[in-house]
């Protein structure tokens, strides 16, 4: 997925009441940018990290800023989740998840289940293929963990990919890594039980479970390679 706009380097002042992040840009000003991200971002927020930010294209967004990507370690991070989805469906299109193949086309953000949701991706074509992506950005000692903080949205989207099997159709839980730095994914049961024991039970009905990280640069954000899954 290439980036829209070019990103502007910053130092991160602090990130605070969930969706903002005062940043220091390299000129010594300081700007408040949007943060699209609604967990925890633990151990993705620290202050005095370098930043990048995108100029918002949108005349009636309230702030000009957009965070995309923090430096973490050497490594860059994403915490951008309105990007997830993209770079899914691209590499998609682009037959880069083997697992996702064969199907004629793919919708976004179609309604479905019993709990007023909307899926990510639905794929058709021969039948139907129900695709939940979820973002990961939290790293511990070496691997990936998802969630960083309790998600009862994640749950119910757990909870309805597993009726889609029901129904006879196939569901696929993506976790999508936004950094490169991890050896394996795995489950954050310590951070939120109920979401750890409602994968495994989706797991154990037949929703399927894939992780991919991804290769970041200041221009793009790609899907690497799968992210090997212990729970």
């Amino acid at each position: 997925m290439k980036l829209n706009t070019p990103l502007t380097r910053g130092t991160l002042v602090e990130r605070y009441k969930r969706f903002f992040g005062d940043v220091r840009l390299d000129d010594g000003s300081i700007v408040t940018a949007h943060c699209a991200n609604s967990g925890s971002m633990m151990n993705v927020k620290e202050p005095g990290s370098p930043v990048w930010l995108s100029a918002n294209q949108n005349p009636k967004a309230k702030l000009d800023w957009r965070w995309e990507m923090i430096e973490v370690d050497g490594s860059l991070v994403g915490i951008n989740t309105m990007h997830p989805n993209r770079i899914v469906e691209e590499a998609i299109l682009d037959n880069n998840i083997k697992e996702l193949t064969g199907y004629a086309e793919v919708r976004r953000e179609v309604k479905y289940g019993k709990e007023n949701s909307r899926i990510d991706l639905l794929l058709e074509g021969p039948g139907r293929c129900y695709v939940e992506v979820k973002n990961v950005t939290l790293k511990r000692e070496n691997h990936a963990e998802f969630p960083d903080a309790v998600t009862t949205r994640g749950a119910k989207h757990l909870r309805e990919l597993l009726e889609m099997v029901k129904e006879g159709h196939r569901a696929v839980m993506v976790y999508l890594v936004q950094r490169a730095d991890c050896d394996y994914f795995t489950v954050a049961g310590d951070i939120d039980p109920e979401y750890e024991k409602g994968l495994k039970a989706a797991m154990a009905g037949g929703v399927e479970v894939l992780c991919y990280q991804c290769q970041l640069s200041e221009e793009e954000i790609t899907l690497d390679k799968p992210l090997r899954i212990s729970l």
